[in-house]
C-alpha cells in the first residue's frame, strides 16, 4: 500500500481542481460546437429534402414585413407636437 504525505496530498488536491476548473470552462464551448454541429447537418437534410422535391419560387416567399420595418412605420407615421 502506498501512503502519501501531506504535501503529496496538497498537491493531488491542487491537481485536481485545476483539472476541475479546466473541465468547466472547456465543457460550455464543446457543447456548443457538438449543438452548432447538430443544427448544421439538420439543416443540410431540409435542404437536400427541398431539393429532391420541388423548386421553391421565390414568389412562393412570405410578403409579411418585419417586425423591424413594422416598427419602422409607425415611428415615422407619429407626428410630434410641441407644446
Amino acid at each position: 500500500m502506498v501512503s502519501m504525505n501531506g504535501n503529496q496530498i496538497e498537491g493531488l488536491i491542487g491537481l485536481l481542481t485545476t483539472l476541475g476548473i479546466l473541465v468547466l470552462l472547456i465543457l460550455p464551448s464543446a457543447l456548443g460546437v457538438v449543438r452548432d454541429r447538430r443544427i448544421d447537418r439538420q439543416l443540410r437534410e431540409v435542404q437536400e429534402d427541398r431539393g429532391n422535391g420541388r423548386d421553391q419560387k421565390s414568389s412562393s416567399r412570405s410578403t409579411v414585413p418585419s417586425t423591424a420595418t413594422w416598427y419602422a412605420d409607425g415611428r415615422r407615421s407619429k407626428k410630434f407636437v410641441s407644446s
